[in-house]
């Protein structure tokens, strides 16, 4: 559990280089939902630098991972594939929790791409199963 913070910096970085890749080879604009503050007050009148939006995310996938940990802490979640199930499963719901709101911009995809969606659904299941799996080597080695 100590070491969440860092799961969450590493895992958030796969998952920004993931985005961007399916972004820049398939014109999908997953990575610009990724980094997309257009429905948040206040944040969404100022137009930020691509570094900065990247920073936000890290920052959102920090306290996530911290969450995560705690949530495997308290709950007694022992075994290393039920970890890695765990925050698979639940980094996929916050993937399909999150995407509805790329109707609240017109930089994102539509909510009706499908291919979208699944690239979206995909990299936020294998960003769960990096963290999953960082949790797991961790409790092996206590």
């Amino acid at each position: 559990m100590q070491k969440a913070g860092w799961y969450g910096l590493l895992s958030g970085i796969f998952l920004a280089i993931f985005f961007k890749v399916i972004e820049q080879s398939t014109h999908l604009k997953v990575y610009t939902l990724l980094l997309n503050v257009d429905y948040i007050p206040i944040i969404n009148r100022y137009h930020f630098p691509e570094m900065i939006e990247v920073a936000f995310h890290l920052v959102i996938s920090i306290l996530l991972s911290i969450t995560l940990a705690f949530v495997l802490h308290f709950h007694h979640i022992p075994l290393r594939k039920n970890a890695i199930l765990w925050c698979t499963a639940a980094c996929l719901l916050i993937g399909l929790l999150l995407f509805p709101t790329t109707a609240f911009s017109d930089r994102t995809p539509s909510i009706t791409s499908i291919p979208s969606l699944l690239y979206w659904l995909g990299g936020h299941a294998l960003y769960g199963f990096m963290l999953g799996c960082l949790f797991a080597r961790e409790r092996e080695s206590n």
